[in-house]
């Protein structure tokens, strides 16, 4: 069996081991491929590994040796599912790997936030602390979470996740799903409206998928509903939120911040407006990145080719 992995360098940067996947089969591995390579290195493979090649109908006319997709992501709207099935090649994701990671890079996108510990630890190594009279300074008031309110947009495995960090630092939670559980509820947790919680929320954070409801979701309305003292985060999908909209309302004043690990388009083209708003804070997609999720992500990635392998493939999506 030829397996080709198309563009696993941001997976595997170096880091982890393909040595269990190359013992299933002929292993050729790219770190990345542009999209006029992909038929040339896929065409004549049985297993193709990817994370954001797309694979739409016309590639998969041109391989029709091919007999297993592999994402290495949860998402996988990289493959036309519809093409996939009409040629009998399942489709295998990973279902989840990262909750506890991106909980934990939310919260760092929270603190971050509220003390601004990278900017200030700039500013001294650029010589700011030492040109002080005084023993202390700071560049922004610091926020206090106890006691605030937390909304949370997608109250599924990561956003449950982060709410536990959140209730440990004091503060309240205002939950909103689709799909509200009542058993999720107590004294430090409450499901409530979408209008609810943009009006009640000091903190709100984005954990849903992007769906055709939840697409630009945040817009100039959302955003007029918030405090002007809100904080947005958003590890989610950049797509949720209508970019030109949010940095008026920033640059604004009309929200105090927000925190970013997505934009709408990866790598961000020059002239996106939040590269350039105020109080924006910025990271290049990485809440999913630590090494033990990235080894989990190989490692799932590893059993979905060796059940199909066995004839019984695994956490299939085309079905």
């Amino acid at each position: 069996m030829k397996i080709v992995v198309l563009d696993g360098g941001v997976l595997n940067p170096g880091d982890l081991s393909w040595q269990a996947l190359a013992q299933l089969g002929e292993l050729h591995l790219y770190d990345h491929s542009e999209p006029e390579q992909i038929v040339e290195r896929i065409g004549d493979a049985d297993i193709v590994v990817i994370n954001k090649s797309r694979l739409d109908e016309n590639v998969l006319r041109q391989c029709p040796q091919l007999k297993f997709i592999a994402v290495t992501a949860t998402g996988y709207n990289v493959v036309d599912l519809d093409a996939a099935r009409a040629q009998n090649i399942p489709v295998s994701n990973v279902p989840t790997y990262g909750t506890a990671t991106v909980a934990q890079f939310t919260t760092a996108l929270l603190l971050e936030l509220c003390n601004r510990v990278g900017e200030h630890d700039a500013d001294v190594h650029a010589g700011g602390w030492s040109k002080q009279r005084e023993f202390s300074y700071w560049l922004k008031p610091m926020i206090e979470v106890a006691g605030k309110k937390l909304g949370i947009i997608g109250y599924g495995r990561i956003g449950q996740a982060f709410s536990t960090i959140a209730q440990a630092l004091g503060m309240q939670v205002l939950a909103y799903s689709a799909h509200p559980n009542p058993a999720l509820e107590s004294d430090r947790v409450r499901y409530v409206s979408l209008d609810t919680l943009y009006r009640e929320a000091d903190v709100i954070s984005l954990h849903c998928p992007l769906t055709p409801q939840t697409q630009a979701m945040i817009n100039a309305e959302a955003l007029s509903k918030m405090k002007k003292t809100a904080l947005l985060i958003n590890a989610s999908r950049g797509d949720l939120i209508n970019e030109r909209d949010l940095a008026l309302a920033l640059n604004e004043g009309r929200i105090a911040g927000a925190a970013l690990d997505v934009l709408s388009q990866e790598p961000p083209l020059a002239q996106n407006p939040l590269l350039a708003a105020q109080n924006c804070l910025i990271t290049p997609h990485i809440a999913w990145a630590s090494v033990e999720a990235r080894g989990r992500i190989l490692a799932t990635t590893v059993e979905n080719v060796s059940a199909f392998l066995r004839g019984q493939p695994q956490n299939r999506v085309d079905r």
